[in-house]
């Protein structure tokens, strides 16, 4: 059983998740309006919905649990003093909602001294809803999910990369999958992909470089639905990029094993 301050967090959360759905998809409606930045790279891509929509969530969190800290993509890093960090993407998948393509949603997390919390993943355009607490299970629009069962061979596997990572390196790693025998695809949205993996969608999922805001929700939905995830840094590190992966229990070695996120010295 969730104590009543947890119950309230994810009472908010899933509130919230919709809400800000709600006003991305406004968005994305006359999304040919928007005024769109390029930021580190030019496809990494922002826009006024970006922010409009994490000042939202972020706002509502200020009022109901002011000493919680937040982390956005957006809007960065506020301290807090009681141990619980929100973790905040307001569109997961820029790219894909920026060109009209349904491969993005709203990701809420949130982790404490013990890890990932609370994950909550809404993507609008699907009306999927993801849910889930740390010692809860998780769910998808009110059913329970769960992992694949198998090895790496199940199903697909989801991929994300980015320019944080040589093009050659993740090539050789591609090779290296489909060797394995590992059917592979991308979708736009990482946190959306890792969702999927909770739901047995996917077999896992894998990226070299990826910030805490892509992945906290996801890592909840999977630990929650019976798969193993590559733990994130946390204190200081927690708002640095690292390498995310999140598999089913009979696929999580050989994907790790694979992938060997920071013991090659390429990576």
């Amino acid at each position: 059983m969730l104590n009543d301050l947890n119950a309230e967090r994810l009472s908010l959360a899933v509130d919230l998740a919709r809400r800000a759905g709600d006003l991305a998809l406004e968005y994305f409606h006359r999304r040919d309006a928007l005024v769109v930045e390029t930021k580190r790279h030019v496809t990494d891509l922002v826009s006024e919905a970006d922010r409009e929509v994490e000042t939202l969530i972020r706002s509502a969190l200020d009022k109901a649990f002011p000493d919680d800290a937040q982390l956005g993509e957006e809007h960065g890093l506020s301290e807090g003093r009681s141990g619980f960090t929100w973790v905040i993407d307001p569109i997961d998948g820029t790219a894909p909602f920026l060109n009209g393509l349904p491969g993005w949603c709203v990701s809420i997390g949130a982790c404490d001294d013990a890890g990932p919390a609370l994950g909550v993943i809404y993507a609008p355009v699907l009306d999927e809803l993801f849910v889930a607490f740390r010692g809860q299970g998780a769910t998808l629009n009110g059913a329970p999910i769960r992992a694949l069962d198998g090895d790496l061979r199940a199903g697909l596997l989801g991929i994300g990369a980015n320019d944080r990572v040589a093009s050659k390196r993740v090539g050789r790693m591609l090779t290296e999958l489909m060797d394995a025998g590992a059917g592979w695809m991308r979708y736009g949205s990482g946190a959306l992909m890792l969702a999927w993996v909770a739901a047995g969608r996917l077999t896992g999922y894998a990226e070299p470089r990826m910030s805490a805001w892509d992945c906290m929700a996801g890592y909840v939905l999977i630990l929650e639905a019976g798969g193993r995830v590559l733990p994130f840094p946390d204190g200081p590190g927690l708002t640095l990029p690292a390498p995310v992966m999140g598999a089913s229990s009979g696929a999580y070695d050989e994907l790790r094993d694979i992938c060997a996120f920071g013991s090659a010295p390429d990576w």
